[in-house]
């Protein structure tokens, strides 16, 4: 093959630590900071501990970032997590974590963050549902593909035009990121500012309606705070995707780490002030009144500017999911990208552009499972299956960084060892026996959806092991 014919094998490192660092705050700043503080308002437990949750839930992504900052030190390519676990615990249980990703952590938050943000556009621009006499159908009870088929649409279309975007350039898709990711900050923290400077709880609620915070004693005080625990979390979900791209960032072993950690802790700020102003302005009775599907900021744009402030939420509240969505997109089939490198995914996805220098095949797999999950379930049910199986594999980051500097594969200082991956695991086996326990179905549905990677590592094992993986233009 002549050279001007060879096609890339390897990503362009375009990202520095400010790219970075926005791509972690982009992925977690987008649905939970709108909408799970209504069902938490619905435990019974006062704002104090809601707050708590939120610092708590920062607090164990953080000690996850400091596992992951050290894991970090073992590789310069992209994969992330996948790349960690081949090298602690072999190619069998870093495939089945990557499977785990493409079936239900990463596409399945991608879809519910999609399907938030077409619900969002609903609320400005009304969206009919062409059927709306097949909402009914299921299958099994747990799947309703015609339910709100006119805001899936809307999704699906928002993930393939945010793929075809991302399918040009390195620094186009990291261009957009910095920028959407810049404007939702600030869209944030001028709601944070006019929550501090204009009165609130001036919301109505029913007066025949009684609602009191209390706080529960014993078993029935550590379920509910656990499930606001839950929610928290599912804010903070989504910062391991950020190691993903590491086969495109400057440095990597330095930004990586300070990327992580700058991150998280940036989200940590915002979390906490804005779930503040919310209860602040509306008070927990009026939040606990609002239905599950509300979003709470709408509400307290409307008591403190009226009309004029329900359009700017709505508009920030599609810049926050579409960002989110734009940051999974960039990052996730980086590490399809390196699984099929290795011929543990299908062939196509492990091919660079010759054009763009972009994944675009593995861009596509992911773009097509994402739509799919979309059409499967509602946003409660994605989040819920997203928490289950992302902490099983993120507790297993914690044992993998503690057994690598046991036999000396780590020699470099880990920032927080060995008490931040210890924690972190005990955490997870927590919240994975808790999410077990309150959502059997959901769960059971999750390790379904892992447990089909086995016959595909085989598959995939046989098949690339008889064909070596040549280079051929797209």
């Amino acid at each position: 093959m002549e050279k001007n014919d060879a096609e890339p094998k390897t990503l362009v490192r375009e990202f520095g630590l400010i790219t970075v660092t926005l791509l972690v705050v982009g992925m977690l700043v987008g649905s939970g900071i709108f909408q799970k503080i209504i069902p938490m308002a619905k435990t019974n437990l006062n704002e104090y501990w809601i707050l708590m949750a939120w610092l708590i839930g920062g607090v164990i992504s953080i000690l996850g970032a400091f596992t992951v900052g050290g894991l970090a030190s073992l590789t310069e390519e992209s994969g992330g997590t996948y790349e960690y676990f081949k090298i602690a615990f072999g190619k069998f249980f870093s495939f089945i974590s990557g499977w785990a990703d493409f079936m239900i952590i990463g596409t399945g938050a991608s879809a519910a963050i999609a399907f938030l943000f077409a619900d969002s556009v609903n609320h400005v621009i009304p969206i009919p549902n062409p059927l709306l006499s097949l909402e009914a159908f299921s299958i099994g009870s747990q799947i309703f593909p015609f339910r709100d088929f006119g805001i899936k649409i809307v999704a699906i279309i928002t993930v393939v035009f945010l793929t075809l975007i991302n399918a040009i350039g390195t620094k186009e898709s990291g261009m957009t990121n910095n920028i959407i990711t810049s404007v939702k900050i600030l869209g944030i923290l001028l709601i944070i500012l006019l929550g501090f400077i204009l009165p609130g709880q001036s919301y109505s609620t029913t007066p025949e309606i009684v609602f009191e915070a209390t706080t529960d004693n014993g078993f029935s005080f550590i379920s509910n705070f656990f499930f606001l625990l839950i929610a928290a979390l599912w804010a903070y979900e989504g910062w391991t995707y950020a190691a993903n791209v590491t086969g495109e960032v400057i440095n990597p072993k330095r930004n990586m780490p300070l990327a992580l950690s700058f991150g998280i802790g940036l989200t940590i700020i915002i979390y906490i002030l804005i779930n503040f102003i919310f209860i602040h302005v509306l008070s927990l009775p009026a939040i606990a009144l609002l239905n599950d599907n509300d979003v709470a900021a709408l509400k307290v744009a409307e008591v403190l500017l009226g009309k004029a402030g329900i359009n700017f939420v709505l508009i920030l509240v599609m810049v926050c999911t579409l960002g989110a969505i734009n940051s999974n997109i960039i990052s996730l089939p980086r590490k399809y990208f390196r699984m099929a490198q290795e011929g543990f995914f299908f062939r196509s996805a492990s091919r660079v552009n010759s054009r763009f220098k972009t994944p675009v095949n593995a861009l596509i797999y992911s773009m097509v499972w994402t739509c799919i999950l979309i059409f499967s379930g509602s946003f409660n049910q994605l989040t819920d299956l997203v928490i289950f199986i992302g902490y099983i594999f993120y507790g297993m980051l914690g044992v993998a960084l503690i057994k690598l500097k046991i036999n000396g594969t780590i020699k470099e200082k880990v920032f927080g060892y060995p008490f931040a991956p210890i924690i972190f695991v005990v955490c997870a086996i927590a919240l994975t026996i808790i999410q077990i326990w309150n959502y059997p179905e959901q769960s059971l549905i999750g390790l379904s959806l892992t447990i089909m990677g086995i016959p595909f590592y085989f598959y995939f094992k046989n098949s690339f092991s008889k064909m070596p993986l040549n280079s051929t233009n797209i």
